[in-house]
């Protein structure tokens, strides 16, 4: 647990998508609209290496990742082996992981820190379920994303959903560590924080 309870840090990653479409101010001032603050913010176009490393490894988080695949075939009626040419959701979940990589390397990112009370899940909060399909509407998913995982997984890539949020504390200290310097985070105090809480 965080020893400032006001200040919880999350990582914020506006993937390839959202930067072309140019919503990148909208993602920002919804989240300082919500009254926590950006305290640290960068564009850059990531290396197959660096996504690599974002992403979990062992084969638990993947098959995971496989899991959610075929199940979303199954929610749709279709045949994930006849598609995807197996059912193994280790062999599924590597396949989705490369797309991920091949997708966040194929145009600029934007990285930032944002801090504030339950900063992981008030984020994960404004930006919405990761399907598209299932984000409520008044979220930016549900506002700006049509995508869908079964049209991406038969396009052979990674779904288009906007942004990256920390889902864990635990997994937000991971991506701090990982995609940040300490000398490029900058804490500063909002003028209305005494107002707010």
């Amino acid at each position: 647990m965080p020893t400032n309870l006001k200040a919880e840090k999350t990582v914020v990653i506006i993937k390839p998508d959202g930067v072309k479409r140019g919503l990148v101010g909208e993602i920002f001032s919804r989240i300082e609209r919500r009254g926590l603050k950006v305290i640290a913010l960068q564009m850059i176009w990531a290396t197959k290496n660096q996504i690599d490393g974002h992403y979990p490894k062992d084969d638990s988080w993947i098959k995971r990742l496989g899991e959610k695949t075929l199940n979303n075939y199954k929610n749709y009626g279709l045949d994930a082996k006849k598609e995807l040419g197996t059912g193994d959701p280790l062999k599924i979940g590597q396949m989705v992981r490369g797309w991920l990589i091949d997708y966040l390397t194929s145009g600029p990112l934007v990285k930032a820190v944002i801090s504030g009370i339950h900063a992981v899940d008030m984020v994960r909060k404004i930006a919405g379920a990761t399907m598209p399909a299932q984000a409520e509407m008044g979220t930016l998913r549900g506002d700006f994303s049509v995508d869908d995982a079964t049209v991406a997984n038969k396009d052979k890539r990674a779904i288009h959903n906007i942004l990256h949020a920390s889902e864990t504390p635990e997994e937000a200290e991971h991506e701090l560590q990982y995609w940040f310097a300490p000398e490029e985070i900058h804490d500063y105090r909002r003028a209305e924080e005494d107002i707010m809480f």
